[in-house]
């Protein structure tokens, strides 16, 4: 098994392209967005504290889905962060003292791509911020980041596309056109797709030894989107080099009510597991029939649905056991900043952040930057950035050459989450990972507070029967 993990990274190369929907991947689009619980006020000022007067202000743009899950998130992390700094004593740049004030920019980009350009163009044209972050759908976010580069020379740090060629093919070619942009969030698409590979790869193994198949089957369960239609064909060329025999594709609606007639094709295909691409609320009935049907296939890969605190109530509990890739979970620490950061968000907007939220990371980034810089100036803004070395809540943030958040040991990676008896868990990926067994044999990588995969209670039933 060793030696197939060398292969994986290779091969998923092919699929540079195929996860340009990971950040633009359609959504639920009629799925409002529900205020933070409300928060104590404290009236009691001290009269003694020090009152921090403010010479200007840091202007930043928040680009977003704003009435989605995806812009909620983004706006809750950058103001998490905005207070933070103000609290502190704001950002000290020459002899002067800033605060940081957020803006708003309701893109409405899943609904209206193009549209989301005029409303960029509008806050760039009436505020004049001096950075921007954000940005959710790939068919918005590349023409916005063309206009915010080309036309008005701005930074843009992307809190939400991973399509690899929002940078890759633009900054190593042109980069006194495209450096103003930069990514903290997700991961590149190529990247994504190596995880969910050693994800399924994690299940595969448990398969073989709990179950003593030593060739498991696999289908893959995919919205019928055109987002996922590369990752659809060509998923299947990867399944061999795990030792995995491909059974077959299903494609119900991304807001289907019902799968039973997918998920019964499944079981009679004699699939062990269900490898998942889902972006939509077809995610919440899908984990509902799974369990309540019990179909004999574990499930693994990508369901943005199962990564919200509300999944296991919305399906009844019947979605416990489901995996999927995730950026954070309460119980693992990938740095010593993980935990704190997870348990003050909880506690101030009463959900688990989800990988949009890291648009906190960006604001201390970006502040930080312009704070080694001295000045504002966007050049020298841009020269700091690129030197960035800062530990956070997802991992250690270091740009590479095409000014994209670094992946691999010892820095950022993402991990597998599982729903274990009603709670959301880090499991599975990374707790052992070797990413390089032949050259580095001794080279292995996990996180505190991960805990084992664990194949569903009635997989290990069924099949054991």
């Amino acid at each position: 098994m060793k030696n197939q993990l060398l292969f994986i990274a290779v091969i998923v190369l092919a699929l540079a392209m195929v996860f340009g929907a990971m950040g633009c991947a359609p959504v639920d689009q009629e799925e409002e967005v529900s205020p933070p619980p409300d928060e104590d006020v404290d009236e009691d000022v001290d009269e003694d504290e020090e009152v921090v007067e403010f010479d200007g202000e840091i202007k930043i743009a928040v680009t977003g889905p704003m009435t989605n899950i995806q812009g909620e998130m983004m706006w809750w992390g950058a103001e998490m962060a905005m207070n933070e700094i103000n609290e502190d004593g704001g950002v000290t740049i020459g002899d002067e003292t800033y605060s940081v004030r957020l803006i708003q920019v309701e893109t409405d980009e899943i609904m209206d791509p193009l549209g989301a350009v005029s409303a960029v163009e509008n806050v760039i044209i009436s505020e004049d911020p001096h950075f921007l972050i954000g940005g959710f759908r790939t068919e918005a976010v590349m023409p916005y980041t063309d206009l915010v580069a080309q036309d008005y020379q701005k930074i843009f740090v992307i809190c939400g596309a991973a399509t690899n060629e929002l940078l890759e093919g633009r900054i190593d070619e042109d980069y006194d056109t495209w450096k103003y942009l930069f990514r903290v969030t997700p991961i590149k698409s190529t990247d994504l797709v190596t995880v969910t590979i050693l994800m399924l790869n994690e299940v595969a193994m448990a398969v073989r030894e709990e179950l003593g198949i030593e060739q498991p089957k696999v289908a893959i369960l995919a919205e019928a989107l055109e987002w996922n239609e590369a990752l659809v064909q060509m998923a299947p060329q990867i399944f061999p080099t795990l030792g995995l025999e491909f059974v077959g594709t299903f494609r119900p609606s991304a807001t289907a009510s019902d799968v039973t007639t997918e998920l019964r094709g499944i079981e009679a295909s004699g699939a062990q597991i269900i490898y998942t691409i889902f972006s939509g609320p077809v995610g919440i009935p899908y984990g509902r029939q799974w369990g309540e049907l019990e179909i004999p296939a574990a499930s693994v890969g990508i369901n943005v649905e199962a990564q919200k605190s509300g999944y296991y109530p919305a399906t009844d509990g019947f979605g416990d056991y489901d995996y999927t890739l995730m950026t954070f979970a309460q119980n693992t620490e990938i740095t010593p900043e993980t935990i704190p950061f997870i348990e003050k968000f909880v506690d101030l907007y009463g959900q688990l952040p989800n990988y949009n939220a890291d648009t906190y990371s960006a604001v201390y980034i970006l502040t930080e930057a312009a704070e080694r810089a001295g000045t504002l100036d966007t050049d020298a803004v841009i020269v700091e950035m690129e030197q960035t070395d800062r530990i956070s809540a997802a991992g250690r943030f270091v740009f590479d050459e095409n000014h994209d958040v670094t992946f691999g040991p010892g820095f950022v990676t993402a991990l597998g989450v599982q729903w274990q008896d009603g709670e959301l868990l880090g499991a599975g990926w990374p707790i052992e990972w070797q990413p390089d067994p032949e050259n580095a044999p001794d080279l292995v990588v996990g996180h505190e507070g991960m805990v084992p995969y664990q194949l569903p209670p009635h997989v290990l039933e069924q099949w054991r029967e």
